[in-house]
C-alpha cells in the first residue's frame, strides 16, 4: 500500500505526521487490496482544520472522505471512523458474496438458529398440511386462543381466516 501525508497551508510537525501514520496502520486490518491511501491535512483562513482521505481500493475504485473540525486531531479521528466504517461495510458484503450471501446457516439440519441482538429466530421446514374447508378451519380458530387462521382450501389456496368484532368471521 502506498500512503501519502500532504499538508496544504500547514506544517507538517513529527507528532501530526505520526498520528496520521496510525491511521493507515487502523485502515489495513480489513485485509482488503488498498493500492494507495493519502491523507491532506489543511487550514483555511478562519483556522478550521480539513482532513481528506483518500483510499483507493482494488475493484471499489476510490473512497473519499472529508472532514473539518477546529482540531486538527478530533478532525482526522472523526474522518478515520468514517473511512473504517466504510472499508468494514465493503470488507462485509465481500465476505457474504464469498459465502453465497449466506450467513452462519447450516443447511443440513431442519432447525437453524440465528442469533440477533433483540429476538431469536428459527428457521424451520415447512410442514405439509391438508387442505381444509371453511367449516373445519372455523372450527380450529374457535378451539384456539388465535385472532386468526391461517390454511389453505380445497382448490390449494392460501386463505387467512380472521375474527372479527361481534362474533362474525373474515375470509381473506
Amino acid at each position: 500500500m502506498n500512503t501519502s501525508i500532504v499538508g496544504k497551508n500547514i506544517e507538517l510537525t513529527e507528532p501530526i505526521k505520526n498520528y496520521a501514520e496510525s491511521a493507515f496502520e487502523a485502515i489495513k486490518k480489513y485485509n482488503l487490496d488498498i493500492i494507495s491511501a493519502n491523507i491532506v491535512l489543511s487550514q483555511n483562513k478562519k483556522g478550521e482544520f480539513s482532513v481528506e482521505f483518500v483510499i483507493n481500493v482494488k475493484d471499489k475504485h476510490t473512497v473519499v472522505i472529508t472532514q473539518k473540525d477546529k482540531d486538527l486531531y478530533a478532525a482526522i479521528d472523526l474522518a478515520l471512523e468514517r473511512a473504517k466504517k466504510n472499508l468494514r461495510r465493503y470488507a462485509d458484503k465481500i465476505k457474504d458474496h464469498q459465502n453465497g450471501g449466506v450467513k452462519d446457516l447450516d443447511n443440513g439440519d431442519a432447525e437453524v438458529k440465528i442469533e440477533d441482538d433483540s429476538d431469536e429466530i428459527i428457521q424451520l421446514e415447512p410442514k405439509l398440511y391438508k387442505p381444509l374447508d371453511f367449516d373445519e378451519a372455523k372450527e380450529m380458530l374457535e378451539e384456539s386462543d388465535k385472532d386468526f387462521f391461517v390454511f389453505y382450501d380445497i382448490d390449494g389456496n392460501m386463505r387467512v381466516l380472521t375474527k372479527l368484532d361481534g362474533g362474525k368471521y373474515g375470509l381473506y
